[in-house]
């Protein structure tokens, strides 16, 4: 009979979770345990302890999930309530990143979601890039909802701006890299946002100074053949099939918002993928008829 109490239960239950978290996420990347040690501060020994299940300091956790440019987020969530959400889910973010590579993917030699990079100590993901080969030319996309810490979000970006090209050059055999990479900044089509734009023009103009033109180009199949931008972009990524879903900055100061901010962005999320389950009930009868008759997926995987 066992005489774990909840707590220590509680407690078994997080240290499996998140060493099988750290210990994916190294694999993802290829990182040798020495090096993810070396990176975080911390003993191989350690890190071997905590991949095994076994749960150490708090510090422990935010060393690693800084060596891994990631962020460590805690709730406190009331199970009575079973709506309740973790500030981590973003399906607004999520939503975006879909916009981008739907529309860039038919046009690129390949697309790639949450893209990991590490150059030394420096290590991230890119939300959304694509790539041409003939010319080389990269597209990176950073989507952003909302600006808690505008100095962390310019830190990111700039990192991603300055790394990322390079690494991904490397993994696709470019001994010259990209001829052409456009990085831009998407940010969501709200007025919680645009204040944010409207507040600091300066700021944001520093860090993305290039017009919208690149990055129009990259959507219509036709990516510039050479040079390096940062642009910023405003975004709808449930914007009608009549309405522009994307404006440059320099038409942030007289746009209109289209939500008030995120939690507005995600309930009509929420209703728009309501409506698209309702419809596609209507026709399942028939769409199964259609796939008996031919089982091949089409899909084409992104990476």
């Amino acid at each position: 009979m066992s005489s774990t109490k909840p707590i220590e239960q509680r407690l078994l239950t997080l240290g499996a979770r998140l060493g099988h978290l750290i210990r994916s996420e190294r694999m993802r990347r290829q990182i040798m345990q020495s090096t993810l040690a070396e990176t975080a501060g911390i003993s191989r020994s350690l890190l071997v302890w905590i991949e095994a299940g076994n749960v150490p300091s708090v510090e422990s956790y935010l060393r690693l999930a800084n060596a891994l440019a990631l962020r460590l987020e805690v709730d406190l969530v009331d199970p009575r309530n079973k709506k309740a959400v973790t500030r981590s889910e973003d399906p607004v973010h999520a939503a975006m990143g879909e916009w981008f590579v739907r529309r860039v993917e038919p046009h690129s030699d390949g697309v790639a979601l949450d893209e990991p990079y590490q150059h030394y100590q420096f290590a991230g993901r890119a939300d959304v890039v694509a790539w041409k080969l003939d010319p080389p030319a990269l597209l990176h996309v950073e989507n952003r909802t909302r600006f808690p810490n505008l100095q962390e979000v310019f830190g990111s970006y700039n990192a991603k701006r300055s790394y990322l090209p390079g690494v991904l050059a490397q993994r696709l055999g470019l001994g010259n890299g990209f001829d052409s990479v456009t990085s831009v900044m998407a940010v969501l089509w709200s007025a919680e946002v645009l204040h944010e734009l409207r507040l600091r023009p300066a700021s944001f103009r520093a860090v993305c100074p290039d017009s919208i033109d690149a990055f129009s180009a990259w959507l219509a199949g036709s990516p510039p053949p050479t040079g390096v931008r940062s642009i910023l972009a405003v975004v709808d990524p449930l914007a009608a099939s009549r309405s522009r879903a994307i404006v440059g900055f320099d038409q942030t100061q007289t746009v209109r918002p289209r939500y008030r901010g995120y939690v507005d962005a995600a309930e009509a999320l929420r209703q728009t993928s309501g409506a698209q389950a309702q419809d596609r009930s209507g026709v399942s009868s028939v769409e199964g008829m259609r796939h008996s008759r031919n089982s091949r997926s089409m899909a084409r995987p992104l990476r």
